[in-house]
This record gives structure tokens, sequence and C-alpha cells, in this order.
């Protein structure tokens, strides 16, 4: 797991180094303290008190404090003794908790809308994805079905007991991610699209924060913390749907750009005699190895498009493709060999601008990533530079269509874990009658 650090770790507490500052100075300098404990339980394991404060370098005292806060906010818990092999009484053992504490992330894509549901210890609360035809309609229309389901998925995690600490929405495009405005999502048709304001007037709660980002380095961020490639410090991450989207882990932190919107490699123009693309600019990469493009070749009958009044979920349509494999329909060969060429060539200019050890392909990509791979992997070998490509190989994603909304519920778990006050100090229940005498 990658692991970022906060606050001070050269003995003492942070707030001990200060001679004196402003009760502004002493809320940030408490926060990053109790940020940095249940980041350390959380990556570390169960630990006692004494042992956090030896490991973090914030005194014994300062620890107590820190571990009492974070446990009337429901996100640390007492398991027990912890016997380390120490003389004298074992300390009790701290333990991440969260178990009363949701984080809900999303993705709208071309075919479905996907929810993603975990509590902070990350148990999987819900995962799940919508058939849903967002290049069919309007951008209300769409959102009106993504707070339909964000009002399923909450009214779920309210049956659990389990609070929402945030919703972060993932979509395939250009997103503010200050404003929660998606700038262009060509293949959605929306522009310049106010989602996490329409949310709140659609009936979130205004104390549920909202986020918005891009779906490829959501999907990316997934992948190097849990997925396949998790901890390769140098990556890319390629989505497999109607569009391309790349997210790329350099040096182990995600490769933003000046505006947020680095990884826009589907709309990279490999073809100038080429199709249009949803964008408008003729020969995109997505021309070539999106979906779409798959379905147009294989399933020329079923192409994206042609409204037959059958709503099919990107499976769906692999299964088709199966079918008519299996049977023996020489287009789907083709189809494939031709998407996986153009995957290999587009990926050789990835690897000799970002030069990462892993490309990890995901959505429909993996699925097919048998046939693919063999054929991407050699055209990658003859087109990018020796030393970069003989290094660098192709490895499918095991989290499915689903990384994207994998990702997002991630960013708000890590949001609480750089801000743990933004967790509500719970209520106590009332003790019993015995105690109370």
């Amino acid at each position: 797991m990658h692991r970022s650090w906060t606050g001070s770790r050269n003995g003492g507490s942070t707030s001990s180094n200060r001679s004196a500052g402003t009760p502004a100075d002493q809320a940030t300098v408490r926060r990053s303290n109790l940020s940095l404990v249940l980041r350390h339980v959380s990556e570390y394991g169960p630990r006692s008190r004494s042992v956090v404060a030896m490991e973090t370098g914030l005194n014994k005292t300062t620890v107590t404090s820190l571990v009492s806060e974070l446990q009337a906010r429901g996100l640390l818990k007492e398991i027990g003794p912890q016997h380390a092999g120490a003389v004298g009484r074992p300390g009790l053992a701290l333990a991440l908790d969260g178990a009363g504490v949701g984080a809900l992330g999303l993705e709208v894509n071309a075919d479905y809308i996907a929810a993603f549901a975990t509590d902070l210890g990350g148990r999987v609360l819900i995962d799940r994805r919508v058939s849903f035809d967002s290049m069919g309609c309007d951008s209300e229309r769409s959102l009106t079905e993504l707070a339909r389901v964000i009002g399923e998925a909450m009214a779920e995690l309210d049956l659990l007991e389990v609070r929402i600490a945030g919703i972060t929405v993932a979509v395939p495009g250009l997103v503010d991610t200050a404003t929660g405005i998606v700038d262009v999502a060509p293949n959605l048709g929306w522009y310049g699209v106010p989602v996490a304001e329409w949310l709140v007037r659609a009936g979130v709660p205004p104390n549920v924060p909202i986020s918005v980002d891009n779906d490829a380095n959501l999907a990316a961020l997934a992948e190097f913390t849990g997925g396949v490639a998790s901890g390769t410090s140098d990556l890319v991450y390629l989505t497999g749907e109607v569009g391309i989207g790349g997210g790329v882990i350099s040096g182990g932190r995600l490769l933003s750009g000046a505006d947020g919107f680095a990884g826009e490699v589907g709309h990279v123009m490999v073809d100038p005699s080429g199709e249009r693309c949803g964008c408008g600019r003729i020969g995109c990469w997505e021309t070539k190895v999106g979906l779409a493009a798959l379905v147009r070749m294989a399933t020329p009958d079923h192409a994206y498009g042609m409204h037959d009044g059958v709503m099919r979920d990107p499976e769906e349509r692999l299964a088709e493709i199966e079918l008519r494999w299996a049977a023996g329909d020489p287009r789907v060969d083709l189809a494939i060999g031709e998407v996986g060429r153009w995957l290999g060539r587009g990926s050789a200019t990835l690897v000799n601008l970002f030069n990462p050890r892993v490309i990890v392909i995901g959505g429909y990509f993996a699925k097919l990533a048998d046939r693919l791979i063999p054929v991407a992997q050699a055209e990658l070998r003859r087109l990018g530079v020796e030393g970069s490509v003989a290094r660098c190989e192709f490895v499918a994603s095991d989290l499915g269509f689903g990384a994207a909304s994998r990702g997002a519920a991630g960013i708000v778990t890590e949001r609480v874990l750089s801000n743990p006050t933004a967790i509500d100090v719970r209520l106590a229940e009332p003790a019993p009658e015995k105690e109370r005498e």
C-alpha cells in the first residue's frame, strides 16, 4: 500500500515543538496528529498506545488523548491485550474501527452507473452496476438517475447504521475538481455540467461532502492501492470503456497536470484519416480501441448508436461477442486483432513518455486480455524505445468495470484518514440503570 505521512516523527508531540500558537494553529496541529495516529494504525495494524507513541514519535500522554478522541468519533477501537514479548502488563491493542463510517463511490459511464461503498475498515457494503444509456440522454436525465442510485445506496447504508463520510463521483471527462463541474465529457455529451451542485439540489444532504473526479485517475488510484499492480510506483492504467482514458502513477504519485487534465490519452490523434471521434476530432486513439470500436467491427448489427430498444450493459455486449467467436464468426478474431494492434501502438507512445513498469488494462480490455495482450505486447516491443519496453508489460486488472467507483470510495476514505475531525463525535448511549447507580 502507498503510504503518506502527516505530522511530526521527531520525538514528542507536534504541539510540544511550538512554544506558542494561536487556537487555529493548535487545532491544525491536533488535526494533523489525529491523522497521524489513525493512519498509522490503519497501515500497520493493531498496536498498543505505547507502541503507537514509540513508532510515531508522539509522547504517551498525547497519544492517549488522541486515541480517546478517535474512539469517540468511532474510528478506533480496543480489541484486547497486545502480547509483544515485553515484560509487564500487556497494553490494550488499538485497531481501526470505522464500521459505522461509510465511503460511497459512484461512476457514470456511457452505458452504466456503478455504486461502490465500504466502511472505513475496507468492508464492502455495496457493489453494483446499473445499466443506463447515458449517451442517449441529456445530462439532467443522467443526473436524475445518478441521484436515484445515490438515494438507494444511502438508504441501504442507513439501515446498516453507517454514517456517510462523503461521496465521490467518477466521470469520463475533464473535471474541475475544485468546483465539481465537468468541463467536458464527450461520450456523455456533457459540457459545463455542475454535478456536485446538481446533486445537492436533488436531495443529497448538505452535510455530506461531494466531490467529482476523472474516472481513469480514480481507477489508477484503485489499482495502485489495491489492484494487480499494487504498490508499483510507475504505472499507467487504461480504461476499457466506450471511451479510453488513462491514469498515470509516476514516482508513487498520481500525475494530474497543471489543470488536473493529464491522462486524456484517448483523444491523442493516431490516424489522421480515421473515424470521427465523439470529441469532434478525427482519428483519436479511442476510435481504434474503445469498446464502441470493437462492437462496430465484431457485431455491426448491434453497434453503439443503433437504438433497438434493448439496454446493453458492457458485460452483455462482451457475452454476445464471445458467443459469435465460439460460433466461428471471423469478424470477431479480426476485430480483436485490430484492437490489440492499436492498443500496442498507442501504448508505445505512453511508454516513451512516462516509462512505466506496468500498463494495467481495465474494463473490457481485461475481459479479453488473453487475446489482446499478446498482440499488444508484440506491437509495443516493435514500436517502443528498446530499453523501456523490455521492462514494461501489460497486465489485466481484476477490479472489473468497477475500478473507478472503487477509487472514488477510496478518495473518501483517504479524506477521513487525512482529517478525522470530519467525522462527528458519536453521542454516548445512556448507561444501564445498574451502572448509573
